[in-house]
């Protein structure tokens, strides 16, 4: 493919604006290790570290089954991702964009919606967490003040909540530089600090160390359902964690310089990354046994119990950056794309990561009172699922349907010939697709008897999308293009 054909040549002020258009080869710098960081920065907030260690307990298996589950689930978001992301890489562009091909220029503004709304609730909610590590921080060095609350936030809760939201808008505001910047510093400078912490609590718990990993890996727990189902619950809860990027990853791909760098960069940010964060949460954990006579699966109350102002310091300002760092790759980004894709002429890029920032203010600043206390995760949850077929949908239109060639003047124009005007602008077919299958995605959250399928219900929903896009799109598939790239 030529750079040229990266040229838009009809401007339609409705679907196009500078943050939207493709990416010239020229202007990409990204390689394997900023991918490696966008995983980093996605597994290791504090939220993340939580799961992976909370698994471990949970499912009453032995540890060496938890760990091949957690690695197999980041092998199959590493395929995942591939297929999104390949799209992104050959074009440039972002995934609100690259998804009107199978929805139509205007039908690609629901998924884009949706996912912006998903992103929009999430940031709030990691900010608030992000701001605990800062309140832990101001607390240790300045103290706690004099514990009278608002909306169930104290003052200094107030002062951090309001610090990190107005740092993670002056990283965005620099641009997608100074966030790239920001990952390649958070992503290792977390690894450093978790390793630190699990030597600190490897040489306090000394010679009962391993006998307490092999107690958490023997499995002596009651466990209701079979060995299987849970093995298969941890690889579904896993890969659901990642859903949200996993739709959206062309958002980031679409700056990486060639499709070898991503693949490297999913290889070493998945899998073994996975592996290599997994191992450290279960040697914490298992430390913390022995130190503690109880299991702890948050790194702020390991952190809190060991007592030492210079570790809390450190420690604070890597939970911080890696719960910034999850906000910037998983919630802003994309809303920022999806808001500039419904009104490209009056949103820009910056403009909607200014709109996400100020509605996720609200839902971070009711977490504590309102949002946390009235079920509203399950809301979002349940949003989460209602996303999941359009993953299918988009790799079974790309690979199946468009044989892996899209026209980016089309994409580009609402003119009533364009291949991806459809009907108006909607593809009527793709929208039935999405519609049965999540119908299908959203009762494993709703429906109690369904409640089995909760685990899958990710993977579940974007098969169905892509089984039932095919089957009403097949007769339609483009003649195989002689590809010149």
């Amino acid at each position: 493919m030529k750079e040229s054909d990266l040229d838009i040549q009809t401007i339609d002020p409705s679907l196009y604006n500078e943050d939207l258009a493709p990416l010239k080869h020229k202007d990409r710098n990204w390689g394997a290790f900023e991918i490696f960081n966008v995983w980093s920065n996605d597994i290791q907030s504090l939220f993340g570290y939580t799961l992976a260690a909370s698994l471990f307990l949970t499912y009453g298996l032995n540890g060496w089954a938890v760990m091949a589950a957690i690695i197999l689930a980041g092998v199959i978001v590493m395929y995942l991702v591939n297929l999104t992301g390949k799209p992104s890489v050959k074009y440039g562009i972002p995934f609100p964009v690259m998804i009107r091909a199978s929805m139509g220029v205007r039908g690609a503004n629901l998924p884009a919606l949706l996912r912006a709304i998903i992103g929009i609730f999430w940031y709030g909610v990691q900010t608030y967490f992000a701001s605990t590590a800062v309140a832990l921080l101001i607390t240790a060095l300045f103290g706690g003040g004099d514990g009278s609350t608002f909306l169930g936030l104290s003052g200094v809760a107030w002062l951090a909540f309001v610090i990190v939201w107005l740092f993670q808008i002056a990283i965005f505001w620099a641009g997608i530089e100074r966030i790239k910047h920001f990952l390649n510093w958070a992503g290792p400078m977390v690894y450093v600090v978790m390793l630190v912490l699990m030597v600190v609590v490897w040489v306090q718990a000394g010679g009962d160390l391993l006998p307490a990993v092999s107690s958490i890996f023997s499995a002596d727990e009651e466990r209701s359902g079979s060995a299987v189902a849970a093995f298969l619950a941890i690889v579904g809860t896993m890969v659901a964690y990642f859903a949200a990027v996993v739709i959206n990853f062309g958002d980031f791909t679409r700056f990486v310089k060639s499709e070898r760098q991503m693949k490297l960069g999913n290889l070493l940010g998945l899998p073994l990354n996975v592996a290599f964060f997994s191992f450290i949460a279960l040697i914490i954990t298992a430390g913390t046994l022995v130190l503690f006579g109880e299991a702890l699966t948050n790194p702020a109350d390991i952190v809190e119990r060991v007592d030492s102002l210079p570790l809390t310091i450190v420690a604070a300002l890597t939970f911080f950056a890696a719960t910034v760092g999850i906000n910037l790759v998983a919630n802003f980004i994309p809303p920022a794309y999806d808001l500039a894709n419904l009104f490209p002429s009056k949103i820009s890029f910056k403009v909607g990561g200014l709109i996400t920032a100020v509605l996720a203010f609200f839902v971070g600043a009711l977490w504590v009172s309102v949002i946390s206390q009235i079920g509203v995760p399950g809301f979002v949850n349940a949003l989460g699922a209602v996303v999941a077929p359009f993953y299918g949908i988009i790799v079974v239109d790309y690979y199946l349907i468009k044989r892996q060639t899209l026209n980016m003047q089309d994409l580009f124009s609402s003119a009533e010939g364009g291949r991806y005007h459809y009907l108006k602008g909607w593809n009527q077919r793709a929208l039935i697709a999405f519609a049965g299958a999540a119908l299908f995605s959203i009762s494993t959250v709703l429906v109690p008897a369904l409640s089995g399928l909760g685990g899958y219900g990710w993977l579940l929903g974007a098969a169905l999308g892509g089984l039932f896009y095919y089957g009403l799109m097949r007769r339609f598939r483009a003649v195989p293009a002689i590809s010149h790239s």
